[in-house]
This record gives structure tokens, sequence and C-alpha cells, in this order.
């Protein structure tokens, strides 16, 4: 449901809610301008690219009011991706509240005037910035053909050609009996 189905949506002047639910929507997303939609849900569908769509909203729905993006890679929560928090997800309230500051329900929770006045202060910082795929695809190209290989080890460990590391293995000196604090082995009683 992209591209042309989204352009007949501007014949529609007096569109109040819109759900574009499970639709497979992507950020390439074209908008028409919608003066009069407050309501717009696009939960589940495959949009990434928070910055670009909140841009395309801000500037098509100028009075939106309830947004929901549950279910999308764009909305950071739980639910959606394991590796993310609560923290992560306050982060993208006070980003998309400081860019869309008429919202009154952002993700079916509605907006607090305590988090309207926090997203003012540090809306602009909470953006994420990832690197795109070709920007490490060409931070890999630099590298000179030749060039010795970085490694963490010491000179002296690096493996060299028919060279295998041998580990080593050592034996501690000290041996504790319990003759001693016990708060902390290596605090002595006459030390307390």
């Amino acid at each position: 449901m992209q591209g042309v189905y989204l352009k007949n949506l501007s014949r529609i002047t007096f569109l109040r809610e819109l759900i574009l639910d499970n639709n497979d929507l992507s950020d390439d997303i074209t908008l028409p301008t919608l003066k009069e939609l407050h309501t717009l849900t696009l939960n589940k569908n495959r949009l990434t690219d928070l910055n670009g769509l909140i841009e395309k909203l801000a500037s098509k729905c100028p009075n939106l009011t309830y947004l929901s993006l549950l279910g999308n890679q764009a909305c950071p929560n739980q639910l959606s991706s394991c590796d993310k928090d609560d923290e992560d997800y306050q982060r993208y309230r006070y980003y998309v509240l400081y860019k869309l500051p008429k919202l009154k329900f952002l993700d079916s929770s509605p907006v607090l005037a305590a988090e309207v006045a926090e997203a003012k202060r540090v809306g602009p910082f909470m953006v994420v910035v990832r690197p795109k795929d070709s920007d490490q695809e060409d931070s890999l190209s630099h590298e000179l053909p030749g060039s010795p290989k970085y490694s963490p080890l010491p000179a002296d460990m690096t493996q060299e050609e028919g060279k295998d590391h041998q580990g080593t293995f050592g034996k501690s000196k000290y041996m504790y009996y319990g003759r001693h604090s016990e708060g902390n082995r290596f605090i002595r009683n006459k030390d307390l």
C-alpha cells in the first residue's frame, strides 16, 4: 500500500484518522499533505528511520495529536527488540515529542506535561545516530593492501608463519590459610 495509494489520500480533504497498521510500509513512504489529520497509526510496518519519518510527519501532518509507531524498528521498545530497554524508549519519546509538540498521545500512552517540558529541554540531544551500511564498507575499504594488521597482543606473542604461540602456566606464591583477618584476606591482623 505504498506510492499511488498514499497519493490518493490527498483527495480526502477532511481525513481525520488514518490507520496504516500491518501494511509493510518502509522508510520510502510518501505522505500527501493532510492538514486535518489528527490520528495516525503506523504499527507493525518496516519503518527504521525515525528522523526521516518525523520530519515528514511534521511537514505533512501539522495537526497530528495521536501517533503510534509500535512494532517498528524506529520505535525502540522491548516488545519489538530484546536489546532495547525503557531508557531507549524514553529517549525516543522525548525526541518525538520535541519534534511533534502537539501530540497528546504517543504509542497509546498519554503525553504528560512533565514529559513535554523535559522534551523541550533534552529533545534535540535524544536523536540516535547510527552509521549507514555504506559508511562501514567505506571505512573497511580504506585499508591499504599489504599494510600490517593491528593486533592487541604484544609483538612476541603474535603468531608468525609456522610458529604457534605456546601457553604458559604459573603457580601462585601466596596461599591463604585463614590465619589473618577474615574481612579482607590482604589485611593483616596487625593493620586492623
